[in-house]
């Protein structure tokens, strides 16, 4: 859930797990995304695409019963996406609204509790995997990063929550939290090129995060390599988050 284009995070978890031979349902938010979607498909192995806007409770449903009625089972699941309105990403947090603070919270952390509970009944017992994206935001200031890194926060919060109480049904979760990379998601951040770069010239491994590096950890977590961890956030950020200053 959440690719967008080939520079989307989730582009380059679903063509890591591709690779490895996984038959892939790709959901996409609305039809201006699902033209995307169409013309990335053919680099993959005979994918679905299922349109599904998390916001929907209903719609949620429906997608799981399509899988249900379409494969009948979930090995893993990725849920890549993440909203909060353009204005509540400038200016101070302090001026964010009630609605924008709802908005954030909803898109960006409830859903994945939404998403979970649904795929449930698809995952229970297969030893399957959940994985979700955070970012540092969630434990530092980012300038212009606001209402989202408290979304994340409680994103982060989540993934321990589920992984405690699905673990005795099977099911793993985790975060992945990447560095900064561009994508359609990111540009919403104001400066977003200055930090990436600031991130390449300081990060221990003195370079940019990009989206195949956090593909092939997110297919660690999503195979049984990592069958003996859940709970955890996983940093693919060239060891920028180690850093004091």
């Amino acid at each position: 859930m959440g690719v967008a284009s080939k520079r989307s995070i989730a582009w380059g978890i679903a063509t890591s797990a591709n690779r490895e031979g996984a038959r892939l349902a790709l959901a996409y938010q609305s039809e201006r995304l699902a033209d995307n979607l169409r013309e990335l498909a053919p680099a993959l192995r005979d994918p679905l695409l299922l349109q599904c806007d998390v916001a929907s409770d209903e719609q949620v449903d429906a997608l799981m019963d399509r899988l249900r009625e379409t494969v009948g089972h979930l090995d893993f699941l990725v849920h890549a996406l993440a909203f909060a309105p353009r204005e509540a990403l400038t200016g101070r947090y302090a001026d964010t609204t009630r609605g924008d603070f709802a908005v954030a919270l909803d898109v960006s952390a409830y859903s994945l509790v939404k998403v979970a509970r649904a795929a449930l009944p698809l995952m229970e017992g297969r030893q399957a995997s959940i994985v979700t994206l955070t970012y540092l935001g969630s434990e530092r200031v980012a300038p212009g990063y606001n209402v989202m890194g408290v979304a994340k926060a409680a994103l982060e919060a989540s993934v321990r929550y589920l992984a405690s109480e699905l673990g005795p049904l099977g099911v793993r979760v985790n975060a992945i939290s990447a560095g900064p990379i561009r994508t359609l998601a990111s540009s919403a951040v104001p400066g977003v090129t200055s930090l990436i770069k600031h991130h390449a010239e300081r990060a221990p491994l003195r370079k940019a995060v990009d989206i195949d590096e956090v593909g092939d950890v997110a297919l660690f977590l999503l195979s049984s390599w990592s069958r003996g961890i859940t709970g955890e956030v996983i940093f693919v950020d060239g060891g920028y988050h180690i850093l004091a200053v």
